[in-house]
């Protein structure tokens, strides 16, 4: 599923809010809420918070889906923005949540969360879920399905450009799409018409030196 910023996406059930930039404060996180779900955000702070609040309510109750606010990179979330969330999560007094929060953010996120300050909010995280790498055979399929959506049906890396560029990525998709970009410009330049193992020692070489 890929939805652009700041997007909100209306299911059966659910209505998934997207919000994928952390930098925008707390302010900005209910802006981004109320206006996703079709409201006026309130000039004054003070009367936004309580906005945003019942918009998440009225979408629950008045029409039956559960938002589903799906904040990424929450590595870089500050403290108040998570007590911000936390506070949304708070509306009924614990009775029950107008709407559920998905925090995707890097293995720093997960230390975040221990810290004492923030274990009122680490109390109420029902399911916790890490990505491990890809295996070799998992990131030769990512590459080739990447490659065909790119309008390649052919070969376009080796069997030995694709090992090596799952060993150095270890996996992880970000790291695998970088060398697999990298690696394709260095066949390009050389006038390649595959990417081979020698062009991904070329990314590496480039990727490490930069």
């Amino acid at each position: 599923m890929h939805l652009p910023r700041n997007s909100c996406a209306s299911w059966r059930t659910n209505t998934v809010i997207y919000l994928p930039n952390p930098a925008v404060g707390v302010r900005g996180i209910h802006f981004a809420i109320v206006t996703a779900l079709g409201g006026a955000p309130a000039h004054h702070t003070a009367a936004l918070i309580p906005q945003t609040a019942e918009a998440l309510a009225a979408e629950h109750h008045e029409r039956g889906k559960t938002p589903i606010i799906c904040l990424d990179e929450a590595h870089l979330l500050t403290h108040q923005q998570l007590e911000a969330i936390r506070m949304l999560t708070n509306h009924d007094m614990d009775s029950s949540s107008a709407c559920a929060v998905l925090l995707l953010g890097q293995p720093t996120l997960k230390r975040q969360m221990r810290l004492g300050i923030l274990a009122a909010l680490e109390q109420r995280i029902l399911l916790r879920y890490t990505m491990t790498g890809m295996t070799a055979a998992e990131t030769a399929d990512y590459i080739r399905h990447h490659t065909g959506l790119a309008g390649r049906s052919d070969t376009l890396f080796s069997d030995d450009a694709a090992n090596l560029i799952h060993e150095t990525g270890r996996g992880h998709p970000r790291q695998v799409n970088k060398l697999a970009v990298t690696a394709l410009t260095a066949a390009f330049a050389e006038n390649k018409a595959i990417v081979d193992e020698s062009s991904v020692r070329a990314a590496i070489t480039e990727m490490t030196t930069d």
